[in-house]
């Protein structure tokens, strides 16, 4: 081991601070990034929750069903899964178009976003230009 330690983080900082350039674009520039991808992550996270809820709300009503249904007489067991097939079923087209709904809603978020973010991009490189 040596004795004489080349401290690396100190020798970069200092190159840096010798350096005659302005670093504010950059730092705007990366300053804007991050907004963008922490409203990014809320719009996925967002719709993660909502489909972990509708998700969660849909085995709650079909275990409901089931448990009422298995203290059914066995010999009615046939005729108990055929009307819970079908009762499920019909229920798949309302949850699908419940999980489409969250969808739509955040690719118009995200839609909104980018829209957002380019007219924003556009009136910066306006500015500079002039």
């Amino acid at each position: 081991m040596s004795t004489n330690d080349f401290d690396f983080s100190k020798a970069a900082q200092d190159f840096m601070a010798s350096m005659k350039f302005d670093t504010s674009a950059f730092d705007g520039t990366m300053k804007n990034a991050a907004d963008f991808n922490a409203k990014l992550t809320k719009i996925a996270l967002d719709a993660a929750k909502q489909n972990a809820e509708l998700t969660s709300t849909w085995t709650q009503e079909t275990l409901k069903k089931v448990e009422s249904q298995a203290a059914s007489d066995p010999a009615d067991l046939a005729n108990v899964a055929a009307a819970f097939s079908a009762e499920q079923s019909q229920a798949m087209q309302d949850k699908f178009a419940a999980f489409a709904e969250v969808a739509k809603t955040a690719q118009e978020k995200t839609v909104e976003l980018f829209a957002a973010a380019g007219k924003e991009m556009q009136s910066e490189v306006a500015k500079k230009t002039k």
